[in-house]
C-alpha cells in the first residue's frame, strides 16, 4: 500500500490529482458533489428574490422573468460544468447579484426589456473582451494576502449570523436546524451540513404555500426576446452593469479562490461566462459571473479534505443550477411567498469554518492587521456607491490602509 498513497498537501493549495489505492474513490467525492448541491440550492434561494425582482422592475413580465430564470440557470450550470472539469478547479458560477439589484434601482429603460436584452448581450461581448485582457490577472495576482481574506470574511459575515437570526424568527425550526448541525457534526463534520439542509427541506416540505398560489403552467420555458440596442440603455445600464459584474462578482470571486490556493486560467473563464452570458441573454437570462460567497463552500476544506477534488463541488453546482430551472415558473410567481431564512441559516452553518480560517488569515500578521479589518469592515458593511458593492470598495479602503502602511517612514 506504500507505493499507491496519495501525496499529503497543505491545505488550500490547488494540486495534481494522484491516483491512490481506490481509483473509483479517487474520481468521486460524495462531500464535495453534496456540498456542491447545497452551493446551488442557498445561491437560488438567497438571492432569486433580488433577480425576479430586477428584471420585474425594467419590464419584464411574469413569463419572461420565468424564461429568464430558466436561460440563466442552464448558462450557470454549464459554464460551472465545463469550467470546473476542464481546469479541475473548484470556478462556481453565479448570476450578477449585485447587477439585479441594479436593475431595481434603474427602473424602466427606453425600449424596454428589449433593450435590457440589449444591455445583456453586450455586457456579455465586453465580459468575453476582458478574458483577453492580461492585466487583470496581474492585478489579482497582487492582492495582499490578508486583504483577499479579509475581504472574504467581511462577505461571509453577514450570512454566518443568519443561523442565530432565525432562531430568532422561527425559535423551533431554527433551533431544530443548529441541532442537527451540531450533533451531526460531532460524528461527521463532513455530513453535518447536509443533514440541516435535510430538516430545513423537511420543515418547508410540512408548510406548502396555497394552491391557488401556483401558475397554471408551472412547467419551465424559454421565451425569445428580440434585443434592442439604444443609446440610453448603453450609457445607463450597459456600462454600469459590466462594472458592477466585474468589481463585485468577477475580481472578488477571483481573490476567494486565491485565498484558497486555487489560480484558474483567466480567459478561459471570462470566455465561458461571457459565451454562456451571450447564448441565455437572447431569452432574458441575466449576465453570469464568478460566484463570490458560496465558492467559499466549494473551494474550501468542508468540501472535501483532498484541494485536487474540491472541483467536483463546483461541478455539482452547476447540475444543481441545471435542476432548479424546473421551478423557475413557480418561483416568478411565488418568490414573495417564500423567506428563505432557513436555506441562509444553513448556508450559515456551512460557512462558519472557511469564516473563521478567512478570519485568523486577515489579522495574523501584525503589520497587516489594521489595513485587514478596515477591509473586512467596509466589506461587511454593505457599503454601495456608484452602482458597485462593498467588496470593491473593501479592497479599495483596504488597499489604501496597505500602502499607506508601507510607506511609513522609518521609526514611525
Amino acid at each position: 500500500m506504500s507505493g499507491s498513497s496519495p501525496t499529503p498537501s497543505p491545505p488550500g493549495s490547488p494540486v495534481r490529482t494522484v491516483v491512490p489505492s481506490h481509483p473509483f474513490r479517487s474520481r468521486l467525492s460524495v462531500p464535495a458533489l453534496a456540498t456542491g448541491l447545497l452551493v446551488a440550492l442557498v445561491g437560488y434561494a438567497g438571492s432569486v428574490a433580488v433577480v425576479v425582482q430586477g428584471l420585474s422592475a425594467v419590464g419584464a413580465d411574469t413569463v419572461q422573468i420565468a424564461s429568464g430564470l430558466v436561460a440563466v440557470g442552464l448558462s450557470m450550470g454549464m459554464s460551472a460544468i465545463w469550467l470546473a472539469w476542464r481546469q479541475r478547479r473548484p470556478i462556481s458560477i453565479a448570476w450578477t447579484t449585485p447587477g439585479m439589484a441594479l436593475l431595481a434601482a434603474t427602473g424602466p429603460v427606453a425600449g424596454g426589456f428589449p433593450a435590457v436584452v440589449g444591455a445583456f448581450l453586450t455586457v456579455a461581448v465586453l465580459i468575453m473582451a476582458a478574458g483577453m485582457w492580461s492585466p487583470l490577472g496581474r492585478w489579482i495576482a497582487a492582492i495582499p494576502k490578508p486583504l483577499a481574506n479579509a475581504m472574504l470574511a467581511g462577505l461571509l459575515l453577514k450570512l454566518c449570523l443568519a443561523p442565530f437570526l432565525a432562531i430568532a424568527q422561527a425559535p423551533g425550526l431554527g433551533l431544530l436546524v443548529l441541532a442537527t448541525w451540531a450533533v451531526v457534526g460531532r460524528a461527521a463534520r463532513l455530513y453535518a451540513v447536509p443533514a440541516a439542509v435535510a430538516v430545513a427541506l423537511a420543515a418547508l416540505a410540512l408548510d406548502p404555500p396555497p394552491l391557488g398560489a401556483f401558475p397554471s403552467d408551472p412547467w419551465p420555458s424559454l421565451l425569445p426576446v428580440m434585443p434592442v440596442f439604444t443609446w440610453e440603455a448603453l450609457v445607463g445600464l450597459t456600462l454600469p452593469l459590466f462594472v458592477v459584474t466585474m468589481a463585485s462578482q468577477n475580481i472578488p470571486g477571483l481573490a476567494v479562490l486565491a485565498t484558497f490556493g486555487y489560480t484558474p486560467r483567466l480567459p478561459p473563464v471570462f470566455l465561458a461566462t461571457g459565451l454562456a452570458s451571450a447564448l441565455g441573454a437572447p431569452f432574458g437570462g441575466p449576465t453570469v459571473n464568478l460566484a463570490a460567497i458560496t465558492a467559499a463552500m466549494c473551494a474550501g476544506p468542508d468540501a472535501d479534505p483532498l484541494p485536487e477534488r474540491r472541483w467536483q463541488a463546483a461541478a455539482a453546482g452547476g447540475a444543481g443550477h441545471i435542476l432548479l430551472t424546473a421551478l423557475a415558473a413557480i418561483t416568478a410567481a411565488l418568490v414573495s411567498r417564500s423567506p428563505p431564512i432557513l436555506i441562509e441559516a444553513v448556508a450559515g452553518l456551512a460557512l462558519i469554518g472557511a469564516f473563521g480560517g478567512s478570519l485568523l488569515a486577515a489579522v495574523q500578521v501584525e503589520e497587516e492587521r489594521l489595513p485587514a479589518l478596515v477591509t473586512l469592515l467596509v466589506t461587511a458593511s454593505g457599503l454601495s456607491l456608484l452602482g458597485i458593492g462593498s467588496a470593491f470598495w473593501g479592497l479599495l479602503f483596504g488597499g489604501a490602509m496597505h500602502l499607506l502602511h508601507r510607506r511609513r517612514p522609518a521609526g514611525a
